[in-house]
């Protein structure tokens, strides 16, 4: 590959991937303006990754996480964001997030699409440090979110203490304790209504 097709390739993986930023969430920012996009939450887990490293339950490469969180929603270009406590066939959505990797990595020089789909594979996989530390993030920055706009997508999916223990605290404690110990008291006062 030339020096110029190289870059070529890195341009448009770079253009195409800014339509992350279209794809909205089910949340919304913590003001309660407007729902989040992808772009945003992204952005925002990898500036959450750089203050929070602290309270990694183990010792993590920062800069991995970082990279992986910038990663790990760029499928949502091809399949949609899908909740975390949405009604969906899991098999269904990774076939559909598996062929948007395949070809938004697929444009970059074959070394960067290998680097780089690695470690949202990694991420996805949930099996090393890094990666535990940074599903953790992406499980926590959301539940502060809907704390501070008072819990409408949690209302709105029929949320229950359960389900969020299952679907986002198992994740959060396994790479993050600190983290939902501390939100851990909001969550309770907010499914007792207080």
């Amino acid at each position: 590959m030339t020096h110029h097709s190289r870059l070529a390739s890195q341009i448009e993986f770079l253009i195409e991937v800014d339509k992350l930023k279209s794809v909205l969430r089910a949340n919304t920012l913590c003001d309660g303006s407007r729902v989040e996009n992808s772009g945003e939450h992204s952005w925002h887990l990898a500036l959450c990754a750089l203050v929070m490293a602290e309270h990694a339950i183990k010792p993590v490469n920062i800069d991995r996480v970082i990279k992986m969180l910038l990663l790990h929603d760029l499928v949502e270009i091809d399949a949609g964001d899908v909740p975390i406590h949405g009604d969906y066939d899991v098999a269904e959505v990774e076939a559909k997030e598996q062929v948007a990797a395949d070809r938004i990595f697929g444009l970059l020089p074959q070394d960067q699409a290998r680097d780089l789909r690695g470690l949202w594979e990694e991420f996805e996989a949930i099996e090393s440090d890094d990666a535990i530390f940074a599903k953790a993030l992406d499980r926590f920055q959301p539940v502060v979110a809907i704390l501070e706009t008072g819990g409408d997508s949690w209302r709105d999916y029929n949320v229950t203490r359960e389900g969020l223990e299952g679907r986002v605290g198992s994740k959060v404690q396994r790479g993050a304790p600190a983290l939902w110990e501390h939100i851990k008291t909001r969550v309770d006062a907010w499914f007792a209504g207080e």
